[in-house]
């Protein structure tokens, strides 16, 4: 690739990420609180809530791992999107209660169920980390395969520029700063998604042409939709839909929404625009294969790298910002969620230190540059995409799920013993690891889920959940739950 191509793509990258950078410093100028930073100050409007939670959604993933699915697949690549969309649509099921109550973070909501038991808020607090932890390490290792084939720069430079510039969007303004980055990227990432995919179809001949080319199971109902297998779709399933429910990143924009309503409003909006990168992934999905079937299952995670080395250098530098916004809007959240858990919940439990506001914020901008650091250097030494996404769904979901969806069922009613959820964790998360090590057949994330259920019905049954006056509810949507009380 010649200079001036470089320069044109770098340059049309550079605006739109400038534009964002500008958004997010303008914003965190204006929101600089810690309401702000961790919850957006409960304000944000609908309509940047629903494009924050695709933005944030819609990432690397989408990109690079699941590109590579609808490669190998065909419809199979849908399912992905519809398990996401399902576990949104449950959490829209809870906004109501779960604005009312006044949370900031998922142990917040722990503590509502189950009480302030400092190794429950412990083992919550790891457990949600880890998929907004996995999603960074995700869109870093995304970001430099992609453009490692079309520049020819090594991965981990390419890594640790990915990091640096996700920094930008953070340190501002936290949530705030992030959630209205992620509205203009969002609204970018739409329009661009539908120009692109219509122009991987038309370099590809057009549809007729690529319907010829490509296998015809790749369309055929319902064949098409089992290409993966039932075994990897059972993977996803119970890795994605309770993954997503418990995944803090989407219960944060219901915080910092000013309503319920709104907050449901927000979820349906932005899971319609999920299904719709779907039909992008898939509609790339097929271009490539068309143009260059030989790539095989086993390199499927280059599909779209291969696509960007082709397409003309107008379009590479449109293909190139998106791309870049998707990523940087992604790895900005789940950073800003990191660091959320580790300042306001695993600090806010054991250390009892008063601390100014300003100490607070400037405390998290510091643990976001050493989160950023970490993530980087595990996306170096482990470059798989689609791997870090499942792993990290899998534990976390059986580890979270069965004690905060059944929690939040039973808490409308009684509140339950903190020995009930300990249970429910600790066999999930043994039941995922020792499936894991022993390499099943069945997805070890089924193993987890099904041992944490088990141990949880077996802790309702021996700690009985005690019914909470209407008093106490009150007293509680008035005034919320803290991890942070000082004293």
């Amino acid at each position: 690739m010649n200079i001036s191509s470089i320069i044109l793509i770098g340059a049309t990258a550079a605006i739109i990420l400038g534009i964002g950078a500008w958004i997010s410093f303008f914003v965190g100028k204006k929101h600089d609180t810690e309401d702000d930073w961790l919850i957006g100050g409960r304000s944000l409007p609908w309509y940047v809530v629903a494009f924050t939670q695709y933005a944030t959604a819609v990432g690397g993933g989408i990109m690079v791992a699941h590109v590579g699915i609808g490669y190998a697949w065909g419809l199979s690549v849908f399912w992905y999107e519809l398990f996401i969309v399902a576990g949104m649509v449950l959490i829209a099921v809870f906004a109501t209660w779960l604005r009312r109550g006044k949370f900031a973070t998922l142990p917040e909501i722990f503590a509502r169920i189950y009480g302030k038991n400092k190794l429950m808020l412990t083992v919550v607090a790891i457990a949600v980390i880890l998929v907004p932890f996995g999603w960074l390490a995700t869109q870093f290792v995304a970001f430099a395969s992609l453009f490692a084939e079309v520049t020819g720069i090594e991965m981990t430079p390419l890594i640790i520029a990915m990091a640096i510039i996700s920094l930008l969007f953070v340190l501002p303004g936290g949530l705030t700063s992030v959630a209205w980055s992620d509205f203009f990227f969002g609204v970018f990432m739409v329009i661009s998604s539908l120009l692109i995919a219509g122009y991987a179809i038309w370099q590809a001949g057009g549809w007729n042409t690529v319907v010829v080319k490509v296998p015809d199971e790749f369309f055929s109902m319902p064949e098409g939709l089992n290409l993966a297998g039932w075994p990897t779709l059972i993977l996803w399933f119970c890795a994605v839909v309770p993954g997503t429910v418990t995944n803090q990143l989407y219960y944060q924009r219901v915080f910092a929404s000013k309503n319920g309503k709104e907050a449901r409003t927000s979820l349906y909006l932005s899971a319609g625009m999920v299904v719709l990168a779907g039909v992008y992934a898939f509609l790339i999905d097929i271009a490539v294969r068309s143009m260059n079937p030989s790539l095989g299952d086993d390199g499927r995670e280059l599909a779209a790298g291969w696509l960007l080395a082709q397409l003309p250098v107008w379009m590479l530098a449109l293909y190139g910002a998106f791309l870049m916004a998707t990523i940087v809007s992604t790895t900005g959240s789940a950073l800003q969620s990191v660091v959320a858990n580790m300042v306001y919940d695993v600090r806010g439990t054991f250390v009892k230190t008063p601390t100014t506001a300003k100490q607070t914020v400037s405390m998290s901008r510091w643990c976001t540059v050493a989160v950023t650091v970490v993530a980087a250097t595990l996306a170096i030494v482990y470059p798989q995409a689609l791997d870090w996404l499942v792993g990290t769904y899998s534990y976390s979901a059986s580890v979270l799920a069965v004690p905060l969806l059944v929690g939040m069922v039973i808490i409308r009613k009684a509140r339950i013993p903190v020995q009930v959820s300990l249970m429910g964790m600790v066999f999930g998360l043994t039941g995922c690891t020792g499936a894991h090590i022993t390499g099943t057949t069945v997805p070890y994330v089924v193993f987890g889920m099904l041992a944490s259920l088990v141990a949880y019905l077996i802790g309702l049954a021996m700690w009985k959940p005690i019914p909470e006056t209407d008093s106490q509810r009150r007293a509680f949507e008035q005034h919320g739950v803290s991890l942070t009380e000082k004293g």
